[in-house]
Parts: C-alpha cells; sequence; structure tokens
C-alpha cells in the first residue's frame, strides 16, 4: 500500500483512530483470515514501512 500524507500525518495517531472505529476493526479482523504477518513482524503487527526504491515523476 502506498500513501501519501500531509506533514500533520502521524502513524500514531491513525493508530489510535484506526482502534476506535468498529468498522475498521471488524474489516482488519476478516482481512487477517486471507493475510498472514511477515517474518520481522511482531506479533499482531500487520503493516510494516518499506524503504522506497523508486519514483515515478
Amino acid at each position: 500500500m502506498i500513501m501519501t500524507v500531509n506533514d500533520g500525518f502521524s502513524f500514531e495517531k491513525k493508530s489510535a483512530m484506526d482502534a476506535a472505529n468498529p468498522k475498521v476493526q471488524e474489516w482488519e479482523t476478516l482481512m487477517w483470515k486471507y493475510q498472514q504477518a511477515l517474518p520481522t513482524a511482531k506479533e499482531g503487527e500487520k503493516w510494516l514501512l518499506m524503504e522506497k526504491i523508486f519514483q515515478l515523476d
């Protein structure tokens, strides 16, 4: 997933908002049935930051 965000974006704030949103939690629970965490992920962690390797102009 690629996210384009503004300078005020915070992963911590997004995480808190997602945790407080029942629809997001319902979706995440459903999606865990079809996804698996990477070996480098912490317990319960699904999303990891990636290194940017190219940019289209």
